[in-house]
Order: structure tokens, then C-alpha cells, then sequence
């Protein structure tokens, strides 16, 4: 619907004629585990949080979606077979077009690796301090 709204037309009526102001798009999370459930709930956390999600079951489905995808934040599980979250981790940081994309670590192991490109989690852990550093991530990128 448009309206036809004439020169003389006041400022008020105007601004209820216009075209609603349309809200930013929320970021994207890419979420990389082997793990069906956990993927999936995962998934539903975030997007009950108003993300935009996607999600790859592996090593490799993770490294071409976010080449191809370019999300605003990953969420990397440590232990996935075949290529792992480290080795993941360390690839995406080394190529150009997906260097800068933040990534929060699920780790079962407690032991960060601090030469390692990427936030830490230990799980088991609660939902909202997943929350909290992938907003922290989120922040920490956009400067």
C-alpha cells in the first residue's frame, strides 16, 4: 500500500504514511558439532535469543559454510572426529576470508589451549554464560 501524500502535507502525517523503518538483522551464529541433540539444542537457545543460525555436523561442512557464509560468530565443538575443533580452528584463522570471525570453543577437556585463536568454554556449562561470551565475542568484533 502507498499512500499518495501531497507537498503540503504536514510532518506528522507524513511519518504515518512512510514505509516502517525496518530492523537490523541479527547476526548469524554458525553451530559446528557432530552431535545431532546437541547441535539442535544449541540452535533453539540461539534462536529463542534472536539469532540467525546455521549449523554444520563436521570439520569440513564448518570450514566451507563459513567460507561461503561468512557468519558473525562460530560456535566450535573441541572433540569432532575426523577434523577436530582445534584443527578447525586454526584453519579458519589462517585463511583470509574467515580469519576474523570470532569463535567460542566447547571444550570438555578444562584445558585452554592459549595459543589457540579462540574463546574457551568448558562444557558441561549454563545456558547463559554461552550467551554472555558469544555477545562478548560479538562486541569484541564489531570495534
Amino acid at each position: 500500500m502507498t499512500a499518495v501524500v501531497s507537498p503540503d502535507t504536514d510532518a506528522f502525517t507524513r511519518a504515518l504514511t512512510s514505509r516502517p523503518l525496518s530492523s537490523p538483522a541479527s547476526p548469524t551464529i554458525l553451530i559446528a558439532d557432530e552431535h545431532d541433540e546437541v547441535r539442535q539444542v544449541i540452535e533453539y537457545k540461539l534462536q529463542v535469543a534472536g539469532f540467525r543460525t546455521l549449523t554444520a555436523n563436521n570439520g569440513g561442512a564448518t570450514l566451507t559454510i563459513a567460507a561461503d557464509r561468512r557468519p558473525r560468530a562460530i560456535i566450535l565443538d573441541e572433540c569432532m572426529s575426523c577434523l577436530d575443533g582445534r584443527s578447525v580452528c586454526r584453519e579458519l584463522h589462517a585463511r583470509p576470508a574467515t580469519a576474523e570471525i570470532p569463535i567460542l570453543m566447547l571444550s570438555e577437556s578444562g584445558r585452554p589451549d592459549h595459543g589457540l585463536p579462540a574463546d574457551e568454554l568448558t562444557v558441561p556449562c549454563r545456558q547463559t554464560e554461552v550467551l554472555q561470551r558469544l555477545s562478548g565475542l560479538l562486541l569484541a568484533g564489531s570495534r
